[in-house]
């Protein structure tokens, strides 16, 4: 975790309702980056190899095929691609089976935006089927649209997902909010120009232009939404803002 938050009084200044919030899921809304990690580790172990703790940074938030190829790339295991891929999914849904805790605040955040009719989507790099089966505790009528990491060509940390959502809600991205946790999704919020609420969950993230850093969900609510600083214009990242997204493996992903 970070201990440099960027502390936002949205009571003293409150500006317009955003347009749509844009949430991520794993880490975010729902406690389950630990169990991707888990079902990585038991997946390798079964292949033979055992996963140090440092390649947990590299794949936290990242898309299917960029975390599962980065694996294969540092192991060597003998498995393609799409065969790692199934394992994976087959894993982390077992873990799902057994129950899937919320975030603090991450209840209480989405029954406000639906009581203030609030657009709201959900945009994951994971798979529909992972979607699907985290709407049964996430409330899918919470969501006016959900975005699946399988469903695009180019997911985070691309902005194409952010862009997709913000269009088919007819939103303007710059006046959408987007509420991640890992390094991977806000690069990807803010590539398609949305103001980023970042949650760390696994691995600090720096403030920034554009972007507020808090402990935790609990302090978000509509009045804080509103009193987030104004858009800023869209330029590429300097040393202080920049955000280390680790290794990219050449051979797979998009």
């Amino acid at each position: 975790m970070t201990s440099s938050y960027q502390v936002v009084d949205a009571r003293l200044s409150l500006g317009p309702t955003p347009q749509a919030v844009l949430l991520d899921m794993d880490g975010t809304l729902v406690d389950t980056e630990g169990f991707w990690w888990d079902a990585e580790v038991e997946v390798f172990a079964d292949l033979g190899h055992v996963l140090a703790d440092e390649h947990r940074q590299v794949v936290v938030g990242g898309p299917m095929t960029r975390s599962a190829g980065y694996l294969i790339e540092v192991t060597g295991a003998d498995i393609t691609l799409d065969e790692v891929r199934d394992l994976l999914n087959a894993a982390f849904l077992r873990r799902l089976d057994r129950g899937v805790p919320l975030m603090p605040g991450a209840r209480r955040l989405l029954l406000e935006l639906s009581a203030h009719r609030v657009p709201t989507a959900l945009v994951s790099a994971s798979h529909r089927t992972v979607i699907d089966r985290m709407l049964r505790s996430l409330g899918a009528e919470h969501f006016t649209l959900t975005v699946a990491g399988d469903e695009l060509s180019r997911t985070k940390p691309h902005p194409d997902p952010y862009l997709t959502a913000a269009a088919r809600l007819g939103a303007d991205p710059a006046r959408c909010v987007a509420i991640e946790d890992t390094a991977t999704g806000v690069a990807s919020a803010e590539a398609a120009g949305c103001r980023v609420v970042a949650v760390p969950s696994v691995a600090p993230i720096p403030p920034a232009a554009g972007r507020t850093v808090i402990a935790s969900l609990e302090q978000v609510d509509l009045a804080f939404l509103r009193g987030l600083p104004a858009p800023v214009a869209t330029t590429p990242l300097g040393p202080a803002g920049a955000i280390d997204l680790g290794p990219e493996p050449s051979p797979v992903g998009p």
